[in-house]
């Protein structure tokens, strides 16, 4: 389990909170590749009947067509609008601006400029986007996960005042699989995963998904069916060998990792709806089990007391 909630990020939870009934439209910015693990599970609870635009970014990434499910999925949602968008193509993006104008009424857009606010997880593109709709740097870039740190306020074209939010997580990442996908695409700090362990994680998931990029990537002839070894024969592609020959997981490792967050595997998405939904039943079941595992506990350990005291 990654766990990853800094202080900043409760502040900024609460901050989005008391400014959201000033707000007319949500853009909710996510990740193409894991348009599950990267939303936010307060944003519902927070906007009420907002209309919501999901904004499934880095789409250039990610698997296509496994892109349209996931949208069509999302619009099943009422006031849901998602769509797909890369920064290699800035036009989809500026797209944004008219979309926000049709979904605020006009007799509210008589009153006061179209409302938007945009939020999103750490190193999902945000800051790209506010820049891209702004025309000028604005928002600060960068690869490193939690960049933004405080609210601001922009006005851009279509009479739209944007409101930004620091990119936060929320306190626990369930289900766990959730953290992993999170690790991969670059969306936590490095200090809070091992390279070693998502690195397994996404050899597995390759290995049953898209099997054919680590052969073409790493010119793998034949393809492990362990975690373990494609981890090592990627190591002996790329040389990251020591003494005796044996492979160092952590380089290798580290390899696979930024060669996929690089794109350099081809497009990938990391989860389906299908999937997604077995994980949280499952998430669920174990829940309960541990609840009443620990119920179990709690009344022997009562009669245990009651006898002790007789």
């Amino acid at each position: 389990m990654i766990n990853w909630f800094p202080g900043h990020m409760h502040k900024a939870r609460k901050e989005m909170a008391e400014v959201m009934p000033q707000v007319d439209v949500i853009i909710e910015v996510i990740d193409a590749r894991i348009p599950f693990s990267s939303e936010n599970p307060l944003v519902p609870s927070l906007r009420g009947n907002k209309p919501l635009i999901k904004l499934l970014n880095k789409a250039d990434l990610a698997d296509p067509q496994l892109t349209q499910i996931w949208i069509e999925k999302m619009e099943q949602v009422s006031g849901v609008k998602a769509i797909a968008v890369s920064q290699e193509k800035p036009e989809q993006i500026r797209a944004l601006l008219p979309l926000c104008e049709s979904l605020v009424p006009e007799k509210l857009r008589s009153i006061h400029p179209a409302r938007a606010m945009i939020l999103g997880i750490p190193n999902v593109g945000k800051s790209t986007i506010i820049n891209t709709l702004a025309g000028r740097t604005i928002a600060k870039t960068g690869n490193e996960a939690g960049i933004t740190k405080s609210q601001q306020k922009i006005k851009l074209d279509n009479n739209i005042l944007l409101t930004d939010t620091p990119g936060f997580l929320w306190p626990k990442l369930t289900p766990p699989s959730c953290g992993f996908r999170l690790a991969i695409t670059g969306a936590l700090k490095e200090t809070v995963f091992d390279y070693g362990e998502i690195a397994f994680f996404a050899a597995d998931y390759l290995y049953q998904h898209y099997p054919d990029a680590l052969k073409n990537r790493y010119q793998l002839d034949e393809l492990p069916d362990v975690d373990l070894e494609i981890i090592e024969a990627i190591g002996q592609k790329r040389g990251c060998t020591g003494k005796g020959g044996r492979v160092d997981l952590q380089k290798s490792s580290s390899i696979l990792i930024n060669e996929l967050r690089a794109g350099l595997l081809g497009k990938i998405t990391w989860e389906t709806p299908d999937m997604v939904e077995t994980e949280i039943a499952k998430a669920k079941e174990d829940d309960l089990k541990k609840a009443q595992e620990k119920e179990e506990k709690d009344r022997e350990r009562k009669l245990r007391t009651k006898k002790n005291r007789r």
